[in-house]
């Protein structure tokens, strides 16, 4: 049998210096505000930043919706996007083979700190140079962030929840501070200080715009070591003395596409993702020609921010809810409300006070999907190691993360043709500072669409599509069974079944035990 190929073995990452301030074998409070909600914000923000507003950067302040008759703008995301997802397969690739004391994911967050730190500063130094100067300098700038520092930091980063515990409970709790990170302390700056604040200052200065981004950019880096230092592998420590079998890459893939549960994940976040991306592209474009006016301070902020109020509340509500009546059966009923939300924005798309009423319902439905899916995807991984016996988190994440990739780069380019298609004018002022922009019905109408119409399609899509992801039902049984494999203790108790449900589970299991079986002999060579 041919030696496993290791990345980042030993070494440096033996060290005492290295070692997390994590200790507990349960999960700490400490773990929960500095390494799941403080240490991730940063990157979090920069990412949330781009996402809205680097696109405007591109299209108002560089001006580039021109080059090569408008073609720069919509093939250059789509390719970038490409390398990108082949990188986060890579990557998957990397993670599933290092083999540290500090694990397999938390080496690789540790690397991205200065990494993304850099790279989001030159996205925005764009040189005052020749159109083929700067051409060079977006596409080079653009895929070291995207297709290498963010790729490195947001696969590790993604995979800590996954491996921080089995415990479903704690789980889920990192899975809320963890998107608390993501939803509420970026999206209140995103949604209320840039638009208010930060947008109306900068306008179309591109000096300006640099310092605000190159600060944002630096801030990542010791906020990325807080989420190293206060983060801890306890799954991956579970396999640590084990002996360790060489798992072929192929074998991993015929894993994860083999599964039916994995698959409706894909089919999830591939409906999801574009829907949003479209959404997150037209928020800025439809408060400043549809709802508002150009950068007035205060549209954007009443929509974001208040249509945003429902995901504080969130906070506080939707793990009880989620422990109660199930994490899938309040994602999928919060998808029915999605959709309500998006359909009202959508019927009077001009009227300010009826769009706010539109977006808080529509966010009060997104509530369960932003805090809980990690929740769900790490009960998806638990499944795969019961079905096959082998851990796929590193190879599960970057098919997760391509679809993000490629998805972003396609609805990018998607956008921005159609922007352009529809007579999308990038706008001009007076001496005064007024605006002199007009723009054309059609690319009003589109970007209404891209804004609060598709989501009400993608919103009912998902509704149907999770009626059909029931892995939570028999996760405890199937960690038990995990458990054994390895010797250990586990309490019948806390995974007894109902007759039903364990009428479903025997079936289910015998299934399991000779796909198990296939892949095991597969690994040894028999």
């Amino acid at each position: 049998m041919k030696k496993q190929i290791k990345f980042f073995s030993g070494g440096l990452f033996d060290k005492p210096l290295m070692n997390s301030r994590v200790k507990s074998e349960k999960v700490t409070a400490a773990e929960k505000w500095l390494g799941y909600l403080i240490g991730p914000a940063g990157a979090l923000l920069l990412n949330a930043v781009l996402a809205t507003y680097l696109n405007i950067y591109y299209t108002d302040v560089l001006d580039l919706t021109r080059i090569w008759g408008g073609l720069f703008l919509t093939v250059f995301p789509i390719v970038s996007k490409i390398i990108d997802a082949l990188t986060n397969v890579v990557m998957g690739y990397i993670i599933d083979r290092t083999r540290t004391k500090q694990g397999k994911a938390r080496p690789w967050l540790l690397l991205s700190a200065p990494l993304v730190a850099l790279s989001g500063v030159l996205l925005f130094m764009v040189p005052q140079a020749s159109e083929s100067v700067q051409v060079i300098w977006v596409m080079l700038s653009y895929n070291l962030f995207y297709s290498f520092a963010y790729t490195i930091f947001n696969m590790s980063h993604n995979l800590m929840v996954p491996l921080s515990t089995r415990n479903t409970t704690e789980r889920g709790g990192l899975s809320v501070f963890n998107q608390i990170s993501s939803i509420m302390m970026s999206g209140i700056l995103v949604a209320l200080i840039f638009p208010m604040v930060i947008m109306p200052a900068l306008g179309v200065d591109k000096a300006k715009w640099i310092v605000v981004m190159s600060a944002l950019s630096i801030v990542t880096l010791p906020l990325i070591l807080l989420e190293y230092y206060f983060t801890k592998e306890r799954v991956t420590e579970e396999t640590q003395n084990d002996d360790e079998k060489n798992v072929p890459f192929f074998t991993q893939l015929k894993i994860v596409f083999s599964d039916k549960y994995f698959l409706i994940v894909i089919a999830y976040f591939f409906i999801y993702t574009f829907g949003v991306t479209m959404k997150n592209l037209g928020l800025v474009y439809y408060c400043n020609w549809v709802l508002g006016t150009y950068n007035d301070g205060i549209t954007q902020m009443l929509v974001s921010v208040i249509g945003g109020v429902p995901m504080g509340i969130g906070i506080f509500a939707v793990w009880p809810l989620a422990k109660k009546f199930g994490k899938r059966n309040v994602t999928m009923w919060g998808f029915v409300l999605y959709a309500i939300g998006s359909l009202i924005c959508w019927f009077v798309p001009n009227n300010l006070v009826i769009v706010l009423i539109g977006q808080f319902i529509k966010n009060i439905g997104g509530l369960p999907c932003a805090y809980v899916f990690m929740a769900l995807f790490a009960d998806t991984l638990d499944h795969l190691e019961w079905k096959s016996g082998v851990r796929c988190d590193g190879v599960a994440m970057s098919v997760y993360n391509v679809i993000a990739c490629a998805l972003i780069g396609i609805v990018t380019g998607i956008f921005n043709g159609l922007l352009g298609n529809f007579g999308y004018i990038a706008p001009k002022f007076d001496d005064m500072g007024n605006i002199l922009t007009t723009q054309p019905e059609a690319a009003k109408n589109f970007i209404t669409f891209a804004f609060v119409g598709l989501e009400v399609f993608t919103g009912i899509l998902l509704a149907v599509l999770l009626i059909f992801f029931s892995v939570e039902k028999t996760i405890g049984r199937k960690q038990a069974v995990i458990k054994a494999r390895r010797g250990e203790e586990f309490s019948e108790e806390l995974v007894a079944l109902t007759s039903k449900e364990s009428a479903a589970w025997e079936k289910e299991n015998a299934s399991g035990e000779r796909y198990y079986k296939m892949i095991q002999a597969e690994i040894n060579g028999k």
